[in-house]
Formats: C-alpha cells, sequence, structure tokens
C-alpha cells in the first residue's frame, strides 16, 4: 500500500506493543508478571470517577469548547500558580486527549521543515517519532548513568546550532527517573535565552518525586525563561488517570491559539466528564496523591536493593516517576534479546532500552504490588544464573 512517506518513517510504540502482549498472555492464563506498565496499578481515587458519574448523570455529555472547559483551565492556571509558581492565564492553557496529545500540538505547531530538536537521551519514545512526523530533526544528547542522566551543559551548548528550535525535557525522567535539579536548570535556561530556543518541559510525573525532593519548573525560573518555556502536564500519572486521557499544555499565548487551533481540527475537546473528573482531582485529592506516591518509593526501595543484589545488573536508583532503569552490558545481550527472552524463558516483562535510546539498559516499573516485585526480581535472578 502507498502510505505518506512521513508515517513510513514513524515506528510503532514498543512500550504499548510489550504491554500489549503481556496483557494477552496473562489473559491466555500464562504466569507472567509484568514489570512493562507506564501506568499506576492503583485505581482512580472515587471522588474522582464520582465527579465524572456526576456529571454523566446531570447531562454533562456535550462538546465542550476545543481547549477543555473554562473552570478546567481556570483550575489548571491555579494549581500552576500554587504548585509550580508559574503564572498562565487559562487562555493559554490547552486541554488536551492526554499529555502525549499535548506533547503532539506543540511539535506540530512549533517545528517545521528542517528544524532541529534536542532530545536528551535516555529519552521517552515518542519524542524523536513526534519531531519525524513533524518534519523536524532530532539531535540526541546522551546523558550517563554516573552523572545521574543530567545533561552536560557543554555538551548541550555543542549541539546548539542556529536550525535550534526546541529542547525537550523530561524532568521527572520516563526511562530513568532522574530529577534535574534547579541549579543545572538554571544554566539551561541561561543557554535558552542566550541562544533563542524554546524548551518543551514535560511535568508528567511532576507528584512522583522522592526522598523529600520538590519538583523545579524551568518556567519559574524568570520572566524570560517562561516566555520561550511550554509547560505540559496531565491527570495520568498523579491521579492514576491514564485512561481518561487528560493532559494539558501551557504555554506563550501565540503558541497556545496555534495548539488550540490545530486541536480544533483534529480531536476537537477532551471528553466533555472526564474533565469533570480532572476538575474534581484537581481540587480535592492530593491526599489520594500523597497516599500513591509513600506507596511507590517503597517499591522503589525494595525493586532498587533487590536488584542491586544481582550481579551482571546495575540499576539507577530514580528520585521520581516509577522506573527503574537497569544497565545489562555484564550479560552481553542486547536489550531487544534480553528483553525477549526473559519474557519466553521467565515470563517475566520489561522493556527494551533500545525504544529509548539506550541498547545496553532495561526499564522496570515499580508500578505493582511489593509482592509481585520481590517474585518478579527472584526470576530475573535465577534467569541469569542459567544464561
Amino acid at each position: 500500500m502507498n502510505l505518506a512517506k512521513r508515517i513510513q518513517k514513524v515506528n510503532p510504540s514498543l512500550t504499548l506493543a510489550i504491554e500489549a502482549k503481556a496483557k494477552r498472555l496473562k489473559q491466555e492464563g500464562v504466569d507472567l508478571i509484568s514489570f512493562s506498565a507506564g501506568e499506576p496499578d492503583f485505581d482512580t481515587p472515587g471522588i474522582i470517577k464520582q465527579a465524572a458519574i456526576d456529571s454523566l448523570e446531570k447531562g454533562f455529555t456535550k462538546y465542550t469548547p476545543a481547549s477543555g472547559t473554562l473552570e478546567l483551565r481556570k483550575a489548571i492556571s491555579e494549581k500552576l500558580t500554587r504548585d509550580n509558581q508559574l503564572s498562565y492565564a487559562p487562555e493559554q492553557i490547552v486541554v488536551s486527549c492526554g499529555a502525549k496529545h499535548a506533547l503532539y500540538n506543540v511539535i506540530q505547531t512549533l517545528i517545521g521543515e528542517g528544524d532541529e530538536v534536542i532530545i536528551l537521551s535516555p529519552y521517552w519514545l515518542s519524542y524523536p517519532e513526534m519531531v519525524t512526523l513533524a518534519g523536524g530533526r532530532s539531535v540526541i544528547l546522551q546523558t550517563k548513568l554516573e552523572d545521574g542522566y543530567c545533561p552536560s551543559v557543554p555538551a548541550l551548548e555543542k549541539r546548539v546550532t542556529p536550525k535550534t528550535k526546541l529542547l525537550i525535557l523530561n524532568s521527572p525522567s520516563n526511562p530513568t527517573g532522574a530529577v534535574i535539579p534547579k541549579e543545572l536548570l538554571e544554566k539551561i535556561a541561561q543557554i535558552a535565552k542566550q541562544r533563542s530556543f524554546f524548551i518543551l518541559s514535560d511535568e508528567i510525573y511532576e507528584k512522583l518525586i522522592f526522598d523529600g525532593k520538590t519538583h523545579c519548573s524551568i518556567g519559574s525560573l524568570d520572566e524570560q525563561t517562561l516566555a520561550q518555556t511550554i509547560t505540559v502536564g496531565g491527570a495520568s500519572k498523579a491521579y492514576a488517570m491514564t485512561g481518561w486521557r487528560l493532559g494539558f499544555s501551557a504555554s506563550p499565548k501565540p503558541i497556545a491559539e496555534a495548539c488550540a487551533s490545530l486541536q480544533s481540527h483534529s480531536t476537537s475537546n477532551p471528553t466533555s466528564f472526564a474533565q469533570a473528573g480532572y476538575l474534581e482531582a484537581l481540587k480535592s485529592a492530593e491526599a489520594e496523591v500523597i497516599n500513591m506516591r509513600s506507596a511507590f518509593e517503597k517499591r522503589r526501595d525494595l525493586m532498587f536493593r533487590l536488584v542491586s543484589g544481582i550481579r551482571g545488573l546495575k540499576a539507577f536508583k530514580p528520585s521520581g516517576a516509577f522506573y527503574l532503569f537497569i544497565n545489562i552490558s555484564e550479560t552481553r545481550l542486547t536489550s531487544l534479546q534480553f528483553s525477549e527472552r526473559l519474557l519466553d524463558e521467565a515470563k517475566v516483562a520489561v522493556v527494551p532500552g533500545i525504544a529509548f535510546g539506550d541498547d545496553h539498559a532495561i526499564r522496570a516499573s515499580f508500578a505493582t504490588s511489593e509482592p509481585l516485585i520481590e517474585a518478579g526480581v527472584a526470576r530475573i535472578r535465577e534467569w541469569l544464573k542459567k544464561i
């Protein structure tokens, strides 16, 4: 079939494919333990679900403005001021069908043929594909485990060219869980101001930070940085609302208007009654977030301790999100070989690091119960003894 050239350049999402395979095997009765999920295993809090149910019963089932209801955009604006020290008016906010959708809108709006986008590696696998679809070129900046998967300032400066239009930051990071410290964000912001490129700050994991650390939004540093920053967030990770598909972008007004225009011609508004649930989450669910974060931190500590005791594996201890990024170089297997054999022979699902730009690592999600973490890591330990 003669498909468009742009779609032929795009690879399917490996993470979604692996999770779909894991779910299929479970449905077939296979005793499988999955560390592949990119979503909380908790149910959406009851108060959020009830708010959506109430809105349905009241007949809130029609179109809303394409950018989301004004009430929700006001609540997001207030949240950004309160939690992130970011000043975005409601008209600068576009509510989309998930943070992924918000990212896609921004990249389609900003990036054209030949524009360069700097992406830190390991990266969330959809960033380069979105850039490709927009006609841009991804410029990969490799980070290292020994540097806490944070970028080197000199290396960043070397990758900036007159064609650089955008830098994508993701802190806390998927897949590594790295959190970029404020001091480094200040240096990055300085480069952006000097070299006049935008920053797309993906902060979807902002509420899942451990060890008493706090989140810093790069746009909060000063007014000029804010004018060059697009902040993306959403409901999925913090409130266990992945299937609700709700995210947002907050950006300078011309970009927000362009994103709203694009969205009006693609998906139109996010689901009406789902927006009512997100509104309630922003108003009333902070205690639920704290409880989930506490559980994730305990699981992080458990999985890190267990994996660190296995010869041949070297794990990075994440400061946020819910993933353990594990170096497998000593096994002499590629990440795909490791992941496929582990699934077939030990019935444990992980995601190969090649999906994130690092073929020497795998990603294991600890968004699952402590007993399953213990059992799954035990299987990995025994499997490694046999290969």
